[in-house]
C-alpha cells in the first residue's frame, strides 16, 4: 500500500488485529469486509485515500457514526475513509456561541461540550448517531420546534471533494456547496468539521417514557388531536407502537417539555390522567435526555428502517394500525423488538426556512415524521429480507400522505436499484423541486460520481 504515502494516519487490513473492529457497525446487517480502512488524521489524509482507491478503482465508504441500516458507511472490498478516530473533537467558541465540531464525532460528544456551557443545537435523539451522517440530511431532534433542524444552525463546513481539494462551503464561500450539503447529504465531498451555531439551554428538562395499555389508543389520539394545533416550542411527544419489557403490547409516549418538571407534569397532564402502566419521566439534565434511548438502540442487533409522513393522529393511531404491529412483533417471531413511531413535534419553526433555502424539501404536508424500525438478532440474508418486507407492511396503514420523505429515517435508499434511472427516481422523490439544482452542483463537484452511497446524485448533462 505504498500508494497511500504520505499517509499519517492508520491503515488496517484483513488479518490485522483490529480490522473486525474497523468494519463493524451499529447495525449488524450493516457490516462489509472492506479491503482498507483508513483512519485519516486530517484532510490531506483524505485526499490521499481518495486517489489512491481513484486509481486502484475501489469503491469508496466515509464512516463517521455508522448508524446506516443499508451499510451506507461500509463497501464490500473496498476503502473506507474512517473519521471516527480522529476527526472526532468538538471545541466550543461560548462567547461566539460557535461549536467546531469534527466529522467523525457523535451527539453525545457534541451535547456534553455545549451544555457545559449552557448551549446546545438541534441534534440526533441517540446520542450515539455520527455528527456528520445526521446533519448532511436535514437533522431533526427534539429542539426542532425550537430552533429549526440541524442544517439550520450550519454555519460552514470544511469539505474535501472528490478531486482531494479543500474548500469552505458558507454563504459566502461555495454558496452553491453550501447549498447542497445543507440536505444533500454526502453526494459532495467528505466534510473534515462543520461549524454550528448555538442556542442557550436550560440545564435540565422535564421528559422520559410513558406507557399505557392498549385500550387507550383511541384516548390518547384524541388528546393528540387537541394538543398538538396549539403545542408550543418547548414540547415534542412520540408515539411508539409495540410491545413493552414484558413483550406485551403497549403503547409508549415518550415526552419532552423543554422546561420544569412543574410545568411539563402540567402541560401533558390530560395524556397521564388517562391512567398509565408506567411513568418514567423526571427533569433530568438535557444531555441525559437526548441519550435516553440509547439503551434501547445499542450496538450489535440488526436494523431496517422506513419512513413515512404523519397524519392526524386519529386517522393513523387505530386499532387496525396497532393490531398490524402486535401481530408483525409476535414473541414467537424473530422482530418482536420492532416499532412503529409517530413523531408529533411542532413545525413551525422548521417550516418557516423557505423551501428553495436547503437542498432539504421543506415541501412536506404531513405533521412530522413517521418511523417503522424492524429489529432483529441474527445477521442472515433471508431475516433481512422479511426484514424489508415487515419494515413495508408497518407502514402501508399509516401511509396517507404523499411527498418527500426523511432521508436520513428511509434505509430503503436506491443503493441497490440496477440502473441510473432508477436510482434518480428515487432521489428526485426525496429532493423535489430542488434535484435539479442538485444535479448541476453534482457536476461540478463529483462529475464521476466517487460519492454514491446515499439517495444518489446523478450529475446534470450541461
Amino acid at each position: 500500500m505504498s500508494d497511500l504515502a504520505p499517509f499519517k494516519g492508520d491503515i488496517v487490513a484483513p488479518g490485522d488485529e483490529d480490522y473486525e473492529r474497523a468494519i463493524t457497525r451499529w447495525a449488524a446487517n450493516a457490516t462489509r469486509r472492506a479491503r482498507i480502512v483508513a483512519y485519516v488524521r486530517d484532510a490531506e489524509d483524505i485526499a490521499t485515500a481518495l486517489r489512491y482507491a481513484q486509481v486502484d478503482g475501489l469503491k469508496i465508504a466515509i464512516h463517521g457514526g455508522g448508524h446506516s441500516p443499508n451499510g451506507a458507511s461500509s463497501v464490500e472490498d473496498g476503502l473506507v475513509i474512517d473519521l471516527s478516530r480522529y476527526l472526532n473533537s468538538v471545541r466550543v467558541d461560548p462567547e461566539a456561541r460557535l461549536a467546531y465540531v469534527g466529522g467523525g464525532a457523535k451527539w453525545a460528544d457534541v451535547d456534553k461540550a455545549t451544555m457545559a456551557h449552557g448551549l446546545a443545537m438541534t441534534g440526533g435523539i441517540v446520542s450515539h448517531t455520527g455528527v456528520g451522517g445526521l446533519t448532511l440530511g436535514g437533522g431533526y431532534g427534539w429542539l426542532a420546534p425550537m430552533h429549526g433542524l440541524t442544517i439550520d444552525h450550519l454555519v460552514s463546513a470544511n469539505i474535501v471533494s472528490a478531486d482531494g481539494v479543500v474548500r469552505i462551503a458558507s454563504k459566502t464561500e461555495n454558496p452553491d456547496l453550501f447549498w447542497g450539503i445543507r440536505g444533500g447529504g454526502c453526494n459532495f465531498g467528505i466534510v473534515t468539521e462543520f461549524v454550528f451555531r448555538l442556542h442557550p439551554q436550560r440545564r435540565t428538562v422535564f421528559g422520559g417514557a410513558v406507557m399505557f395499555s392498549p385500550d387507550k389508543l383511541e384516548a390518547i389520539a384524541q388528546l393528540i388531536e387537541k394538543w398538538y394545533p396549539t403545542a408550543g416550542e418547548k414540547e415534542g411527544m412520540h408515539v411508539v407502537l409495540g410491545r413493552g419489557f414484558d413483550g406485551n403490547p403497549n403503547i409508549m409516549l415518550l415526552m419532552l417539555y423543554n422546561g420544569s418538571e412543574a410545568e411539563g407534569r402540567e402541560n401533558f397532564k390530560a395524556f397521564t390522567d388517562l391512567g398509565s402502566v408506567m411513568d418514567m419521566r423526571q427533569e433530568m439534565p438535557y444531555e441525559v435526555f437526548n441519550s435516553f434511548r440509547d439503551h434501547w438502540l445499542s450496538p450489535g442487533k440488526c436494523h431496517w428502517f422506513r419512513s413515512f409522513l404523519v397524519d392526524r393522529a386519529e386517522k393513523v393511531l387505530t386499532r387496525e394500525t396497532f393490531d398490524e404491529v402486535t401481530e408483525l412483533t409476535n414473541p414467537e417471531k424473530p422482530f418482536n423488538q420492532s416499532t412503529l413511531a409517530f413523531e408529533y413535534m411542532p413545525q413551525a419553526k422548521i417550516n418557516n426556512v423557505p423551501n428553495g433555502e436547503t437542498a432539504y424539501s421543506r415541501n412536506r404536508p404531513g405533521l412530522g415524521n413517521g418511523l417503522a424500525h424492524v429489529i432483529w438478532d441474527e445477521n442472515k440474508p433471508e431475516l433481512l429480507e422479511e426484514a424489508k418486507r415487515i419494515a413495508q407492511q408497518m407502514i402501508e396503514l399509516p401511509l396517507k400522505i404523499g411527498g418527500p420523505q426523511y432521508g436520513n429515517y428511509n434505509a430503503d435508499t436506491e443503493a441497490a436499484l440496477p440502473t441510473a434511472e432508477a436510482k434518480s427516481a428515487r432521489a428526485q422523490a426525496l429532493y423535489g423541486d430542488n434535484y435539479l439544482r442538485l444535479q448541476q452542483i453534482k457536476r461540478k463537484f463529483d462529475p464521476n460520481m466517487v460519492f454514491d452511497k446515499w439517495f444518489v446524485i446523478q450529475p446534470s448533462l450541461e
